[in-house]
C-alpha cells in the first residue's frame, strides 16, 4: 500500500515539475496579442524588403517567443540591417535613468549601436548614411513624462527631413489604450520629457502616437505603423499574454508602470523617496519625518477608488535617503479599472502639505529638481494649486477642458477598436 501511495506521489511531482519548466517553443504560444514584430515575420518582411535598415529599439523589443527584434532583423535574408539606435538605458536596457551613453559596437552583431541619450538626441546625417528606413520597435511605458516616445519623435523628424522611411512595430499599452486623464502638456514646459501637448496618461499604443505626432505636428515622415493583431484597446497588459520586459530598471513588472505614473512626478522632487532604491519602485512612498499611521488614516478617509493604503517603513538600499528608515505608505490597487493615477497623486500631496506644512514637498528643493517636477507634470498649476489652498478636484476640473479636446482630436488616429 505505501509503495502504490508513493509512486502516486511521484507521478504528481513529475507533471508539477513539468509545468513549472516551460520550453522557449511554449514561450508566449498562448499569447492573444501578436506584437508589430511579429506581424512583420508572418508577412515574410514585405514592408522592408531589400531595405537598409536602422533599428531603433532596446531590451523590450522582442517577438512573443521573447527573441531579440535585433536578432530576427539580423539574421532576415529580406532586410539589410546595417545600424542600431539607442534611447534611455541603452539598447540592453542596463544603463541607469539619466546616465549618457556612448556609441559603440554590439558585441553579437559587430553592427554600431548610436546612441540617441549622448552627445546627442538626434540620428546625425554620419548615423544614417546608408539607410533606407528606420525600423523603431520598443515597449511604451503609456505616461508622458518617459524619454522612449520622444526618441522616435526625434528620429521622425530626422527621417522626414532625409526622406527616408519610417516604421513602426506596434505594441500594448501597459495603462491601456482608452485610459486618459492629467494635464495636457503647456508649451514653456517642454522637454525631452515631454515634448509635446498631450495629456500626462494619453491612452494610445506607442503606433497610434506617432500618427498623431506625425499629423499633430507637422512632422510628415513616410510613417507605416506594423499594427498588432488581436488587440483591443481595452486590454491592459496581462490581457495580451505576453511577456513584460522591464522597459528601465526601475519598472520590473507591467503594473510597475501603473505605479510610475502615480509618483514619478513626486519623485522629481527628490525631497521625499518614492521606492527608487527599495524593492518597491513606485509602490511606497515615505520620508524620515512621516508618521505612517496617520499619512494612512489621512489618505483612506478619502476613499479614492480601487486603492488602499498601507502604512508601512521602508529603508532604500540606493538612491534618496539612503540606508535611512522612512515612514510611509504602500499603495495597494484594488481594482485597476478604477485606480486613477494622477489623482492619487494629487491626493497625496495634498494630505502631504496638510499634515506637514513645516516639510513642505515645494520648498527647498533646488531650482534644479523643481524645474524637472514642472517638465514632468506639464504645468505649475498643480503646484501653485496646492500651494494656493485649492483642492485635488479643483485642480483636476480646470485641465480637463483641454482633456477633453485631445481626446477628441485623437480618434482619427486610433488602429483598435
Amino acid at each position: 500500500m505505501k509503495r502504490k501511495y508513493l509512486i502516486k506521489i511521484l507521478i504528481l511531482l513529475f507533471l508539477v515539475a513539468a509545468t513549472c519548466f516551460a520550453t522557449d517553443d511554449q514561450v508566449g504560444k498562448s499569447a492573444a496579442v501578436k506584437p508589430g514584430i511579429d506581424v512583420l515575420i508572418s508577412h515574410d518582411f514585405k514592408p522592408l524588403n531589400g531595405k537598409r535598415v536602422g533599428l531603433i529599439t532596446n531590451n523590450t523589443g522582442v517577438t512573443a517567443e521573447l527573441k531579440s527584434t535585433i536578432d530576427v532583423l539580423w539574421e532576415s535574408k529580406k532586410v539589410k540591417l546595417i545600424a542600431l539606435f539607442g534611447p534611455e538605458h541603452g539598447v540592453r536596457g542596463n544603463v541607469f535613468a539619466g546616465k549618457k551613453i556612448a556609441t559603440y559596437k554590439d558585441e553579437k552583431t559587430s553592427l554600431p549601436v548610436y546612441s540617441l541619450y549622448g552627445k546627442t538626441r538626434r540620428p546625425t546625417p554620419e548615423m544614417m548614411h546608408g539607410l533606407d528606413a528606420f525600423v523603431y520597435d520598443i515597449q511604451d511605458a503609456g505616461y508622458r513624462a518617459y524619454t522612449y516616445i520622444y526618441t522616435m519623435a526625434y528620429a521622425m523628424e530626422a527621417a522626414a527631413q532625409n526622406e527616408l522611411a519610417f516604421f513602426v512595430l506596434d505594441r500594448p499599452n501597459p495603462l491601456g489604450a482608452d485610459f486618459i486623464e492629467g494635464p495636457v502638456l503647456e508649451e514653456e514646459f517642454s522637454s525631452f520629457i515631454g515634448l509635446y501637448p498631450i495629456p500626462y496618461i494619453y491612452g494610445m499604443t506607442v503606433g497610434e502616437l506617432a500618427q498623431y505626432f506625425n499629423k499633430e505636428f507637422g512632422i510628415n515622415c513616410k510613417l507605416t505603423v506594423i499594427p498588432m493583431a488581436g488587440y483591443n484597446r481595452n486590454m491592459r497588459f496581462e490581457d495580451t499574454g505576453l511577456q513584460w520586459i522591464p522597459t528601465s530598471p526601475h519598472i520590473p513588472r507591467a503594473n510597475s508602470a501603473v505605479f510610475a505614473a502615480t509618483l514619478g512626478n513626486i519623485g522629481e522632487l527628490h525631497k521625499i523617496s518614492e521606492g527608487v532604491g527599495y524593492t518597491q519602485p513606485f509602490e511606497v512612498i515615505g520620508e524620515t519625518w512621516i508618521n505612517p499611521d496617520s499619512f494612512a488614516a489621512g489618505l483612506n478617509k478619502r476613499q479614492l477608488p480601487g486603492v488602499i493604503f498601507r502604512p508601512c517603513y521602508f529603508r532604500p538600499y540606493y538612491f534618496v535617503n539612503q540606508g535611512k528608515e522612512l515612514g510611509g505608505v504602500q499603495i495597494h490597487i484594488t481594482n485597476l479599472k478604477l485606480f486613477s493615477p494622477m489623482t492619487v497623486q494629487m491626493h497625496l500631496m495634498h494630505v502631504l502639505l496638510k499634515l506637514y506644512p513645516e516639510n513642505n514637498i515645494f520648498k527647498d528643493v533646488g531650482a534644479g529638481r523643481m524645474s524637472m517636477f514642472l517638465k514632468a507634470m506639464g504645468t505649475k498649476s498643480v503646484s501653485d494649486g496646492l500651494l494656493a489652498g485649492k483642492t485635488p478636484d479643483e485642480i483636476i476640473q480646470a485641465w480637463q477642458p483641454k482633456v477633453d479636446d485631445f481626446k477628441k482630436k485623437r480618434t482619427k488616429y486610433l488602429l483598435y477598436d
